[in-house]
């Protein structure tokens, strides 16, 4: 047991397994004899540190190995303290690239439902019988004349506003988690877009189809482009079920669904702006010109967030990283602690 401890003579001793135990937890890869290595000189350190507790209390020391032992047994266990700079990275790369390699899919989707939504409202405006099918006369004229617009003022506008984003987000979540079904998110997107178009339908049939579009398209463009990105992750999680590569289908579907679950956090940060937008905009007396615009805006800023973010940190995987922090990135799309082989 250490009573008196010459701290710089100590120091000096253990400098250079500390220094080994820093290269290796930043280090990006780490052979088998490497990570065992590592489980070593973490547990050596950890004693250093118990020690100089216990009989050689000095602040800068103590401050400096409890970093290098916090730090090592989160690369060991595969798990990090979370510091300002990984929350920058996760707000500036890891969600845009998650976001980003399901554009395509989101672009399909869109189409997909935008088309079914046109094709359902035009052949129920045409169609009496598929009109008669929704309500009777005096419910439709009741909606289109009155409970339309209504919707939007019911209740106070910071209460609207987080009543319409906590549901959206539960929505999204529950699209992207049972994405692997294929059928869940299929079905949300069909059901929706019907009921979209059966709206519309409606509206035109009482010739308020303008009213229509003035009401949805403050929060709608951004609220329904973050149900795409949804809807796009969803089917993408069942594609890789379905088609995994040439990765296992169980590492295929591990990698994926934490990408995407990662999707699913950014598109709650989306949705909450379109829930301000509805909440605080649409119904408010403000001219029509300048509300569309604020909706053109927050989705101008979602596709920019993606695709210019989202494209650099693909370039940065793609780069292997600057072997700094950006060099982390691909480990944190899809970590996994250190093995001894």
């Amino acid at each position: 047991m250490l009573l008196t401890v010459d701290i710089d003579a100590f120091t000096a001793a253990h400098r250079d397994e500390w220094e080994r135990l820093d290269a290796l937890v930043d280090r990006r890869r780490l052979s088998g004899a490497e990570a065992d290595e590592l489980v070593i000189l973490y547990r050596v350190t950890a004693q250093h540190l118990s020690r100089l507790r216990a009989s050689a209390p000095d602040p800068q020391l103590l401050t400096e190995l409890s970093a290098r032992v916090a730090h090592a047994r989160g690369r060991i266990t595969g798990a990090r303290e979370i510091r300002g700079r990984d929350v920058t990275r996760f707000l500036t790369e890891t969600i845009p690239l998650a976001l980003y390699r399901v554009r395509w899919w989101t672009i399909a989707v869109g189409t997909a439902f935008t088309l079914i939504a046109v094709i359902v409202g035009v052949w129920t405006l045409r169609s009496p019988e598929a009109m008669s099918a929704l309500a009777p006369p005096s419910a439709r004229d009741a909606y289109a004349h009155q409970h339309f617009e209504d919707y939007y003022s019911t209740y106070a506008s910071h209460e609207f506003a987080a009543l319409v984003w906590t549901n959206n987000a539960r929505l999204v979540a529950i699209c992207i988690g049972a994405g692997i079904t294929g059928v869940v998110p299929a079905y949300f997107l069909l059901a929706n877009a019907m009921r979209i178009g059966q709206a519309g339908a409606i509206m035109a049939d009482h010739e308020r189809f303008g009213q229509f579009l003035a009401l949805i398209t403050p929060h709608g463009l951004l609220e329904l482009t973050c149900v795409f990105f949804a809807g796009g992750a969803g089917l993408r999680l069942f594609w890789t079920l379905l088609a995994p590569g040439p990765r296992s289908r169980g590492r295929a579907l591990a990698e994926d669904g934490r990408l995407l679950i990662t999707a699913a956090v950014g598109l709650t940060g989306a949705l909450a702006v379109a829930g301000l937008l509805e909440g605080f905009v649409t119904a408010a007396e403000i001219p029509w010109l300048l509300k569309g615009a604020l909706g053109l805006l927050a989705l101008a800023v979602l596709w920019a967030y993606t695709l210019i973010l989202g494209r650099r940190a693909e370039r940065v995987i793609a780069d292997g990283g600057d072997g700094g922090d950006n060099a982390l990135l691909a480990d944190e799309m899809g970590y996994t602690a250190p093995e001894a082989g």
